[in-house]
């Protein structure tokens, strides 16, 4: 295992290198920068063209992509062009509020997808299972940004039950604030996961239920909820926790939308910011990030599995 997981991790590697670079090409193939964004009516052309000799933009594309990733390779990501930060430190401060909105989110959605899921797989073509596949297909076509203006708008300007934006109201650092801020946020990325959840659950067990050692349990007098739960849903969770495992790039970029609607001061309303300025090594950064947490999600699905189904580990061996 230890011997798998180095050759992966080698192989992820060159990967990396190639989503950065091919990134960073995108990026600098864009029709603006983020010199665009400071110049002013007032600013002559060779003081325009000074502030581009200052942040290195003149240099050429592969300059400054080698400059970039050694000093990434120090530790060292870079301060925003626009605001003068540390990139970091900004980080360091978002990433966990990232973290604080989305993991609960998340798992609630999976442990209610695993419910959900096998009742409706067992109850296949019932109309337990049209109700929550139908309202899972629904979930799938409306875009989450949609979902989160409906929730602002009935709870947080109707009905006032909630405070509409930002993680905590100016002045008051509580819990009992911060979960009023939660809430609305919380329950957006709920409805925006669980669908997806649900009908993966709900394929698997159907597969599942048509095994023969289903109908061995049965010859054998098991129940039908015993079956269910004991041992269908040891089966339905095996593809289950890899998907769970590919989910963690979600746990730092999985909310975007709902971060910048909400104004939740995460990583995703950094990231929209600094697109929306062109504050390149931002951009950057946080792609790298993103593509790290995919590769090590794809890493630990594998590892998962390998723990839950022994026949993967003697296949590894």
């Amino acid at each position: 295992m230890l011997k798998y997981i180095v050759k992966r991790v080698l192989q992820a590697i060159p990967l990396m290198i190639a989503i950065t670079a091919i990134c960073f090409i995108l990026i600098d193939l864009a029709p603006y920068d983020a010199v665009d964004s400071l110049v002013t009516d007032k600013m002559t052309k060779e003081q325009i063209e000074q502030r581009r000799e200052e942040y290195g933009l003149n240099d050429p594309v592969y300059v400054q992509y080698f400059r970039w990733v050694k000093n990434v390779c120090k530790g060292d990501l870079g301060y925003s062009l626009i605001n003068k930060t540390n990139i970091a430190k900004d980080m360091s401060v978002k990433i966990p509020n990232t973290i604080n909105l989305v993991l609960p989110s998340y798992v609630t959605a999976f442990m209610l997808a695993i419910l959900l899921g096998l009742l409706a797989g067992y109850k296949k073509d019932g109309w337990i299972d049209k109700i929550i596949n139908g309202a899972a297909s629904v979930g799938l076509a409306v875009p989450t940004f949609w979902v989160a203006l409906l929730v602002i708008y009935k709870f947080g300007c109707d009905l006032k039950w909630f405070p509409i934006v930002g993680m905590h109201t100016i002045g008051d650092e509580s819990f009992g604030d911060f979960i009023m801020h939660f809430i609305m946020p919380y329950s957006v990325l709920i409805i925006g996961f669980l669908p997806d959840l649900v009908r993966y659950v709900r394929s698997s067990t159907i597969t599942q239920l048509s095994e023969d050692y289903v109908l061995v349990q049965k010859a054998f007098g098991s129940n039908k909820m015993e079956i269910l739960f004991k041992h269908v849903s040891r089966n339905v969770l095996l593809p289950l926790i890899t998907k769970l495992g590919m989910s963690l790039p979600m746990l730092v970029t999985g909310a975007v939308i709902t971060e910048t609607i909400f104004s939740w001061p995460g990583i995703g309303s950094y990231f929209v910011n600094a697109i929306n300025k062109m504050d390149y090594p931002i951009v950057m950064d946080i792609l790298l990030l993103s593509g790290t947490l995919v590769i090590l999600g794809n890493l630990l699905s594998d590892i998962l599995c390998a723990l839950v189904d022994p026949r993967i580990r003697v296949e590894g061996e």
